[in-house]
């Protein structure tokens, strides 16, 4: 009989493809193969193989390599059976079908990738009874399935008839298969064959297809087959009405909107998607959380605003992110606070060594919370020079109280919305700071660090300190109003701690919120301890040396610290280390031994020659020049205060880039003077016969503040009369034109700088002994203090 041109389905195609041509008279042939009892099995992973159906096999598992190159050499008979689960790489026993189909390996074909392609011809069907090996390969013994017995009578016809039309009505329907195909089924003659021939090619998953292998009786297999075809049909109908609509709604301008278009269509048929499982997953996330009842009905009015949107809106995702805001953050949510105060004394104490009057403050916050178990938490705000520690201080309370810890640079912010959210309608909005850092920490009630307050800007965009009245109000900031979330969020909770270097820029009315503690630079002895036990320990650990025994003595570390930087804090400090300790690293790495000591030998052979001294401070070798104490941002610093005289007509010049402040100090001091000047020895014709100018070192640098007025004097007095200034001394205060010393600020980072700077003796205003009885008195040994209130006095003990 002619061979026929049949087409066949393969594993990795979704549609129909020619095939090998088969001859209908091998059908007889194989009612007389000879089958062993025992078979080598080889598992399918995506399909089912039919009897008479004929498919191209990729074999790329070893075992099933093995199988088929050893079934080629004999009889070329194999069991087929298909995986339970295609996933499964190494099928056990249990992961195979029970039913499949006795094939034979009509060639054998070596690919040039190294793989190996077989095609099979299914001959019959057969059940397994017990796997008799798995190694090298499975081996099975199988059963026989009795051919199917075609029934004589009409429906049977019927059906055959049936399933015919429906393929062929699938096929004109499908661009993607060639026609011929309708011609070729509808000459095939035998029903069983066409059966499987069908089955195997069905758009079906492949639990589906076995079923109808197993099935044993033909007529019902024929009965489920019509079925498949009749819902694959639909597919294919529906599938026309839609690309037909959808080709009517596009021009050649919209082409890669087609595939969207043709989502769109189908979606529109199945009565739209709502993305249903995403909202099932947020309702279900709600349904467990505890949160007010306004945050509650928002979301619930979200949310069924949402199930009405199509996802390719574009408010879905703005309605969608909300919604997913909504869900991550604590409303409602809090750790616990750890209420062992000495447990978190001792925490402060190993992480920061002095800060008393911080560590106190809050052991008496967490004191309160121990015994009321619930008060607003106050506003800190930690004041000082950069390096002092403000920051990691904020880490360690919240470490020692056992809460969550957010820090936020508030450096350079100008942008309201960063502080109150942006309001939904804008492309990007995102929620406030405040509340992405609640978010991030999933507690509501953390220890949130606001760095650098002093440092916000403001632009036409708002102003950023103002919005920030309401987040650090303890009387406003339960009912906080995020503009993108759109709701009120209690952050009464929230532990707030601010740090400043400068208390001038901060906004008054943000001031007036904040709790002011007062971080004031470190005395030398203060140094040496935070470098023996904290910059000492991290620096060996970073540089690779954290078990090398090697020591830095204390007068090493103190020559570090007075020779070699110039500060308040320990930053400085800490880079010194760490130039210490690359050194080091390097000896070790190159000589495999180190000394057992640093010694101050070794200091200025790795640092260098000493970058400060205590000797240009002796100024008594000229007269007019006198030493003030100033405060700056970065702690206390020395200040020269210059004058000379010059012949002219009594003009005043000043310089060094003074700011308002100084210059009114300066001509104050002048004016006193001038009405002064019998009684401090000066002679009245100078003033008319002289040029005076006034300079301070540094013009680089800008210089301002109500500090320097009893120095411009007693610089002013000491060029006039002639007279020294004492060597080793410094001073301190405001003056009046009734020759009054006023107290100022600062006094303690003053009084450190002047330790540091080698000064002896320092004026004060009688009225700041206060503020030095509060340092302790082992941080300024060695230096004696005059307390004065009038500028004849500062006279007095300053010139000699």
């Amino acid at each position: 009989m002619q061979k026929e041109k049949l087409f066949f389905r393969s594993d990795e195609d979704t549609d129909f493809m020619p095939i090998i041509p088969i001859n209908e008279n091998e059908s007889e042939q194989d009612k007389n193969l000879v089958v062993p009892d025992i078979l080598p099995i080889l598992p399918l992973r995506n399909t089912v193989l039919f009897p008479g159906v004929v498919l191209p096999i990729t074999v790329g598992r070893d075992k099933s390599i093995k199988a088929v190159n050893d079934v080629y050499k004999t009889d070329k008979l194999i069991g087929v059976v298909a995986q339970k689960d295609a996933n499964v790489e190494e099928p056990e026993p249990e992961d195979l079908c029970s039913i499949g189909t006795v094939a034979r390996i009509v060639k054998l074909i070596k690919m040039p990738d190294g793989g190996t392609t077989i095609i099979i011809q299914g001959k019959k069907r057969f059940e397994l009874t017990g796997i008799v090996s798995d190694d090298p390969y499975f081996k099975a013994s199988i059963k026989l399935l009795e051919d199917d017995e075609i029934p004589e009578d009409s429906n049977f016809n019927a059906y055959i008839s049936t399933i015919k039309d429906l393929a062929a009505q699938i096929i004109q329907l499908s661009p993607n298969l060639p026609t011929e195909a309708s011609i070729i089924l509808r000459n095939i003659e035998n029903p069983s064959f066409l059966i499987n021939f069908v089955s195997s090619n069905l758009n079906s998953e492949l639990p589906e297809k076995q079923a109808l292998l197993e099935i044993h009786d033909i007529h019902q297999r024929a009965e489920k087959l019509i079925h498949i075809l009749q819902r694959e049909l639909q597919f294919a109908e529906l599938k026309d009405k839609v690309t037909s609509k959808t080709r009517t709604e596009i021009d050649k301008q919209q082409r890669d909107y087609f595939l969207q278009q043709q989502l769109k269509s189908i979606k529109d048929e199945l009565g739209g998607d709502t993305n249903e499982r995403e909202i099932a997953d947020m309702k279900k996330k709600a349904d467990g959380k505890k949160w007010p009842e306004a945050a509650r009905a928002l979301f619930k009015s979200g949310v069924e605003k949402l199930e009405r949107m199509h996802p390719s809106t574009p408010d879905y995702s703005v309605v969608y992110n909300h919604l997913d805001l909504m869900l991550d953050l604590p409303w409602e949510s809090y750790t616990a606070d750890n209420y062992d105060l000495k447990n978190a004394k001792k925490v402060l104490d190993s992480d920061h060594y002095g800060m008393s009057k911080i560590k106190t403050r809050i052991l008496e916050y967490l004191a309160v919370l121990k015994l009321k178990g619930d008060m607003k938490s106050p506003i800190l705000c930690f004041l000082g020079p950069p390096g002092i520690g403000k920051t990691s201080l904020g880490r360690s309370i919240a470490h020692a109280i056992g809460r969550k810890y957010v820090r936020v640079s508030l450096g350079g912010l100008h942008d309201e919305s960063e502080v109150r959210g942006h309001r939904k309608t804008y492309i990007g909005a995102m929620p406030g700071r405040v509340i992405q850092s609640i978010r991030k920490c999933r507690s509501s009630n953390p220890v949130i660090i606001l760095d650098e307050i002093d440092k916000i800007g403001n632009d036409f965009r708002g102003d950023p300190s103002s919005a920030l009245l309401e987040v650090l109000d303890p009387e406003q900031n339960h009912t906080f109003y995020d503009n993108y979330l759109e709701l009120e969020y209690d952050l009464s909770k929230v532990l707030f701690i601010a740090t400043a270097n400068n208390l001038q820029n901060i906004q008054p009315a943000l001031r007036d919120r904040l709790e002011i503690i007062d971080l004031s630079g470190y005395a030398v002895e203060e140094k040496v301890e935070i470098a023996r036990r904290h910059l000492l320990p991290k620096q060996k650990e970073a540089h690779g040396l954290g078990k090398v025994n090697f020591k830095i003595a204390d007068r090493v570390l103190e020559k570090i610290i007075e020779q070699y930087t110039r500060e308040s804090g320990v930053r400085e400090l800490d880079r010194q280390l760490a130039s210490i300790m690359r050194y080091e690293a390097k000896e070790l790495a190159m000589k495999n031994r180190i000394k057992p000591t640093v010694t101050s030998a070794d200091v200025e052979k790795i640092l260098g020659q000493h970058r400060y001294s205590n000797e240009i401070y002796k100024t008594a070798n000229m007269p007019g020049v006198a030493v003030g104490l100033a405060w700056t941002y970065v702690g206390g610093d020395i200040l020269f205060i210059e004058s000379i005289l010059s012949e002219g007509k009594g003009e005043l010049k000043l310089t060094g880039n003074l700011g308002n402040v100084m210059k009114e100090s300066a001509t104050t001091a002048l004016s006193y003077l001038q009405a002064n000047a019998k009684k401090l020895g000066v002679n009245m014709d100078d003033f008319s016969r002289k040029n005076i100018h006034i300079h301070v070192p540094e013009g680089a640098v800008p210089k301002d503040g109500p500090s320097a007025g009893i120095t411009m004097l007693t610089s002013l007095t000491s060029a006039f009369t002639g007279r020294k200034v004492k060597p080793f001394l410094a001073m301190t205060g405001e003056i009046t034109l009734r020759g009054q010393v006023l107290p100022v600020g600062g006094i303690k980072e003053k009084i450190l700088a002047a330790k540091r700077a080698g000064l002896k003796e320092i004026i004060l205003c009688w009225q700041n002994e206060k503020d030095v009885n509060e340092i302790e008195s082992n941080f300024i040994k060695g230096l004696e203090f005059h307390y004065v209130k009038t500028m004849q006095q500062v006279i007095d003990l300053a010139l000699v």
